[in-house]
């Protein structure tokens, strides 16, 4: 039984490991037996993970990686039926190489671009009004010919500077930047052992200004449902087999919104997926896999319209005594080719581990 719920357990709040390692990955130790109604535990856990985004649809392919430092723990209350109700809290450092983790399909829009069009279509239009007078003002036409060459010139250093349609080229510079502040807390409530509601508020601090990074808070809050279809039961060690993989499959629905730590509201994304989870080897070894639609909704300073892109993670995990040895890969892919975003591939992949006390 233990086993059966611990898997489980690890099963629920698996898809979490993107918005943060101490939750997703202590999760992994539990807090122990599971709890009887009435029963409360506490579980510190210390997560440390390495991880890093490429954004390969970007012009320039940008990347930014990290080394997160988190501490905290689980409250846990065990209720009636199997269920428990859970407050989960972290926080700690991030190292900062590149920039900092930004909310999922952020895009860099510079006003310039538009002034700069207005201000030459401007010069066209005088530009025909002069011709008009052509032959009374020959000389000054030639002047302004040469005016008008100066201004396509820039035009076209404005044109190699449009990096701001599919990124930044600062993104390039991926020397160590600072040390910013991480946070997580998430309150979850399983009325039973397959059914879990979660809610969560990711704070992110920047440190200072520094390229596109404003200092402040920036803020991702999110609330998810987990349904699992079987027991979650699946460990190939005890000789489940292929068609036992059925009662590890789950479905998810997870939704979240993001602010910039200037207050811009980025927008908002929601993730309904499918999830397989299950453990094999002698050391119970997990492995997590989900994919499914990404209904992004991009914040009105983007400019653009609300998209549909694919997304999915693979997680391994394996529990070494008290720790829990980890590594994630997330992917999407956009079909979208619009300014500030680009048609293609992100990844952002970490490893780490998780100790539990």
């Amino acid at each position: 039984m233990f086993r059966s719920r611990l898997a489980l357990l690890a099963l629920l709040l698996s898809p979490f490991a993107s918005m943060s390692p101490a939750e997703a990955h202590g999760s992994h130790g539990g807090g122990g037996e599971s709890l009887e109604a009435g029963e409360f535990d506490f579980t510190p856990i210390i997560t440390i993970e390495g991880h890093g985004g490429f954004d390969i649809n970007l012009e320039g392919d940008p990347k930014h990686y990290a080394i997160d430092g988190m501490f905290g723990g689980v409250f846990e209350w065990g209720l009636d039926n199997g269920g428990s109700f859970a407050i989960e809290a972290a926080i700690g450092p991030a190292l900062v190489w590149g920039e900092a983790e930004h909310f999922y399909g952020k895009v860099h829009i510079d006003d310039h671009d538009d002034d700069h069009e207005e201000d030459h279509d401007d010069h066209e239009e005088d530009h025909d009004d002069h011709e008009e007078d052509h032959d009374d003002h020959e000389e000054d036409h030639d002047d302004h010919e040469e005016d008008h060459d100066d201004h396509e010139e820039d035009h076209g250093d404005h044109d190699d500077h449009e990096g701001h349609d599919h990124g930044h080229d600062h993104s390039h510079d991926t020397d160590f930047k600072r040390t910013d502040i991480k946070g997580f807390l998430q309150a979850r409530y399983a009325p039973n052992d397959r059914l879990s509601i979660a809610l969560s508020w990711n704070p992110y601090y920047v440190t200072k200004d520094q390229g596109e990074d404003i200092q402040g808070l920036k803020n991702e809050l999110g609330a998810k449902v987990t349904w699992a279809l079987g027991d979650g039961d699946v460990n190939f060690a005890l000789g489940d087999g292929i068609e036992d993989l059925v009662n590890g499959v789950y479905l998810s629905v997870d939704h979240r919104q993001g602010w910039e730590s200037d207050g811009m509201y980025v927008g908002n994304y929601t993730d309904p997926r499918v999830g397989l989870g299950f453990t094999f080897g002698g050391d119970e070894i997990s492995l997590m896999i989900e994919a499914g639609p990404r209904f992004y909704v991009p914040g009105s300073y983007a400019g653009l319209d609300p998209r549909t892109d694919l997304a999915g993670e693979i997680e391994l995990s394996v529990p070494v005594g008290d720790a829990t040895l980890f590594v994630h890969w997330q992917q999407t892919y956009s079909w979208e080719d619009a300014p500030g975003w680009g048609e293609g591939w992100q990844h952002h992949v970490g490893t780490g581990v998780t100790f539990t006390f």
